[in-house]
């Protein structure tokens, strides 16, 4: 036994490979632990988040301990410092890439998971998902290149130093461009809107938003045309979202005008007769009239309701329009119009 642990310490090559060979061994013995022998102590909390974690690590537990075996072996073939040298950056930087690989298919799901809890006031939500989404990104990859930086002994010092000379300058050139990147930002993490709401922008443009970028938000206008708002603009600009408040319904007004003269009892009655027949009117909260002005050449009343959702607002206008004009004219009022009274007086004698 002594003379086959002196031949194999001896020769090299078969010393790499039983070095190499140990690895894979115990590289199978983590493989099922993590696959098999773990899994049914996870299967017994309540939550399955520990049983993803579990099986996002397998991969990258697996081939760390196969390039240490394959990293030791290389030093038992070829001790060179510089075949060393070179064999361990390659391998470091595999491992690197792997385990960056796993991080981020476990960060992703613990930010999905805690996106998913229900509470108003926590952290992270669906709207703020794509932001830490964002971090974690910039987090893993600068975190990877570091790694990989030292594994083959680069001094990061100095491109830090270059790094922060040139950010300065790429500031400058591209100020409008980071200041739309900084208010998507905010505007994710805000919410003055969300996807699906319908908004009025600064210049009264109305739609509903379709994509919250970190550079642009698009907004599809009722006519199908899609108008795309640096979000710099959104963010100095007032908006008025329509979805947002206690509910998504929303008030409509139809204003109209009846002669002086008309009783207005008959006409408040009439008003009320046609919101209760409309399809597009909410019955909570009730319709109801109201006596506005008295105008110049009308009495101006205004039926109010609800609809919904903003969606139906023209809808439900053209609909009240269509009855209101039918109802008073079975009903003998009189929709007033500007009318002008020209008096003629005759010429002086003389």
């Amino acid at each position: 036994m002594e003379e086959l642990i002196a031949y194999i310490q001896g020769n090299r090559f078969i010393a790499a490979a039983v070095w190499f060979c140990g690895a894979l061994v115990v590289a199978a013995v983590v493989h099922v632990v993590t696959t098999r022998l773990l899994p049914r102590l996870t299967r017994m909390t309540e939550t399955d988040l520990d049983d993803e974690i579990l099986r996002f690590l397998g991969r990258p537990l697996f081939v760390s301990v196969v390039l240490i075996g394959a990293s030791i072996s290389i030093r038992k073939i070829d001790p060179d410092p510089l075949t060393v040298f070179i064999s361990n950056g390659l391998l470091i930087s595999l491992a690197v890439l792997f385990w960056a690989g796993a991080g981020w298919r476990i960060g992703r799901l613990v930010l999905n998971k805690l996106s998913e809890r229900v509470g108003a006031q926590k952290l992270v939500q669906p709207r703020t998902l794509p932001l830490f989404e964002i971090a974690l990104k910039a987090l893993l990859f600068g975190g990877a290149a570091y790694g990989i930086f030292l594994a083959w002994e680069v001094n990061v010092t100095a491109w830090l130093a270059s790094a922060g000379i040139l950010g300065i300058a790429i500031g400058f050139a591209a100020k409008d461009t980071l200041a739309n990147l900084f208010s998507g930002i905010f505007i994710l993490a805000d919410a003055p809107y969300k996807i699906g709401d319908f908004i009025v922008l600064g210049g009264g443009e109305r739609g509903q938003v379709t994509d919250i970028g970190i550079r642009s938000t698009r907004v599809l206008t009722r006519d199908d045309i899609e108008v795309i708002v640096p979000n710099a603009e959104i963010a100095n600009s007032m908006i008025v979202n329509e979805s947002s408040g206690p509910h998504r319904k929303e008030r409509v007004r139809v204003t109209v005008g009846v002669a002086y003269g008309s009783d207005i009892d008959l006409v408040r009655a009439t008003l009320l007769e046609v919101a209760a027949a409309s399809s597009q009117l909410c019955r909570d909260p009730e319709p109801r009239v109201r006596f506005r002005e008295f105008g110049d050449s009308a009495l101006k009343f205004q039926l109010l309701g609800w609809v919904e959702e903003p969606v139906l607002r023209g809808r439900a206008i053209d609909e009240l329009n269509t009855m209101v004009y039918k109802r008073f004219a079975e009903k003998g009022i009189v929709i007033a119009f500007p009318q002008l009274d020209v008096h003629l007086q005759p010429p002086p004698k003389g």
